[in-house]
């Protein structure tokens, strides 16, 4: 790697976020009002409407959530590593972690069912049902509402904790400049990063796995995380293309970084089918009738089969994997970011496999996205974006105040 020194334009390296203007909050703002209005308009009122809402809530929540939790741990990561490449791209991951906090309270219409004792969503949450049902009576001391929410709140507060550290050390070094911050991050960084696992895995078990809580798997925290990877690296693209069409940031990211952004979904993506292939043939090997169910409803005749076979294992992995092998295309922006886009879509349809089977108990019936699940992505993304934008804003774009800075800015792949 050469280290050849690049200087670019002073007025991009001040480039801040003000000068995307309002569009992004109050775009962010009109999409959550529309997404509030088709969810209305739809009828999540009434107990099956309420369930139905609940779960395409759910699956939205999970899709940003997987957004926000892929950016706090590459922020972390680039920390950890020292690595120097990933700077002119980490204050794009450290906007999108502070997405934790609108998270917390778009998390809350979960919660609220959790704790009125509903069970629409989380059919644990059902005190006769936990007094009776054999595999419940074992697990009753860690699925239990009171537990529950004391969890989430846990949650919550550690990856928020985290994502301000590390954006307000960031931030106040593009004034001071000063070195002694980007140590005390690298310090931090290790133990946030076993926080940060510890918290995720179980955030995994108890939102999306105990939708079934007959059904376990060890590495469905990871299988999570990988998602949360695949996500963050297609926004990123996208954040580097957008910002890049509007005039920003044009010499400071250059196709050596676009290059490193698609190795690395490339390897998620890989990594993703690793997991889902492991997770899947142990499941079918073991044979045990309490963890083969979930997939036999994903893999039954109801139209959830082609979902599992085609939609995901094609379009999650095998056609992505032999698209974005070639070095001349993963070098290609426009290229790269139809990709990205193709991922985020095909990372959608995997959080809703993940939750919309269990809606239906009797017959696991397959069903057709319809405008709930939009009103829901719009309300979700809408106040996620909004919530960021609101912080981002006066901000600067690039960690400019970061001693490896130039070392971005030189940064070459050979």
């Amino acid at each position: 790697m050469h280290h050849h020194h690049r200087e670019i334009p002073e007025s991009e390296l001040n480039s801040s976020f003000k000068e995307l203007g309002s569009v992004p909050l109050i775009g962010s703002i009109a999409a959550a009002v529309v997404g509030i209005g088709l969810i209305l308009m739809s009828g999540a009122t009434g107990e099956d409407g309420s369930k139905q809402f609940l779960f395409s809530w759910l699956v939205n929540f999970a899709f940003f959530l997987s957004i926000a939790v892929g950016s706090l741990f590459f922020v972390l990561f680039q920390h950890i590593t020292r690595a120097g490449w990933g700077v002119v791209i980490r204050r794009f991951a450290e906007f999108l972690s502070l997405g934790m906090i609108p998270l917390f309270i778009l998390s809350l219409p979960i919660v609220y069912s959790i704790a009125t004792g509903s069970n629409a969503l989380y059919e644990w949450n059902n005190t006769e049902l936990a007094k009776t049902d054999v595999l419940l009576v074992k697990k009753v001391g860690y699925l239990n509402s009171t537990f529950f929410l004391a969890r989430w709140a846990i949650y919550f507060i550690i990856w928020i904790a985290i994502a301000k550290f590390f954006f307000n050390r960031s931030v106040l070094q593009d004034q001071t400049r000063d070195k002694s911050l980007t140590l005390l991050s690298e310090a931090r960084s290790a133990p946030a990063i076993i926080a940060f696992s510890l918290t995720v895995t179980f955030a995994s078990f108890d939102w999306l796995m105990s939708l079934d809580y007959k059904w376990f798997s060890t590495i469905f925290g990871v299988y999570f995380f990988a998602g949360s990877m695949v996500a963050f690296f297609s926004v990123a693209i996208i954040s580097s293309y957008v910002m890049q069409t509007k005039g920003l940031l044009k010499n400071a990211i250059t196709i050596e970084h676009y290059h490193d952004m698609a190795k690395l979904l490339y390897g998620f993506i890989c990594f993703w089918a690793y997991i889902a292939f492991s997770q899947y043939m142990l499941i079918w090997y073991a044979n045990i009738p309490e963890e083969t169910e979930w997939f036999q409803i994903r893999q039954s005749e109801h139209g959830w089969d082609v979902v599992s076979y085609y939609v995901l294992v094609f379009g999650h992995f095998i056609i992505p994997f032999l698209l974005l092998m070639p070095r001349t295309l993963r070098r290609n922006k426009l290229w790269m970011t139809g990709g990205a886009i193709w991922m985020l879509v095909l990372h959608w349809i995997d959080m809703y496999w993940l939750v919309i089977p269990q809606l239906n108990h009797h017959d696991h019936a397959f069903r057709t996205p319809g405008a709930i699940d939009l009103g829901c992505f719009l309300a979700v993304g809408g106040i996620f974006f909004a919530g960021i934008a609101y912080f981002a804003s006066g901000r600067a774009l690039l960690a400019k105040g970061d001693p490896r800075l130039s070392e971005s800015l030189a940064f070459e792949n050979h």
